[in-house]
């Protein structure tokens, strides 16, 4: 192989892994600022729960920021994934902060 393909493999590959971290901890920091309440009010598991999760798959998202695409990154990035889809959005309607209003130009939707 030439050496400027193996060059832009490693460098898409960084880039994949880089992007797969700050998803991961963006779901950290996120669930860090949630209030501990919002999470059972939503019916979601607890904030510790959710910290657990987007705490381990961050630390296996830096461990592999130069493998993306490994099959622990690879649940790691589902797990970060499930939070800001479907976590996020429930705790933030509970919270009142814009999740969930669904206010379009001529009232709710």
């Amino acid at each position: 192989m030439s050496p400027v393909l193996i060059s832009a493999q490693n460098t898409v590959t960084l880039v994949l892994g880089v992007v797969a971290f700050a998803l991961m901890a963006w779901a950290l920091v996120d669930c860090l600022r949630v209030r501990a309440d919002a999470f059972p009010a939503a019916s979601k598991r607890s904030k510790q729960f959710w910290l657990l999760l987007t705490g381990v798959a961050t630390a296996i998202g830096f461990v592999s920021i130069f493998a993306p695409l490994n099959i622990f990154n690879l649940a790691a990035i589902i797990a970060a994934a499930v939070y800001h889809t479907d976590v996020k959005p429930a705790v933030r309607a509970v919270q009142g902060r814009g999740g969930g209003s669904h206010m379009g130009p001529y009232g709710p939707w």
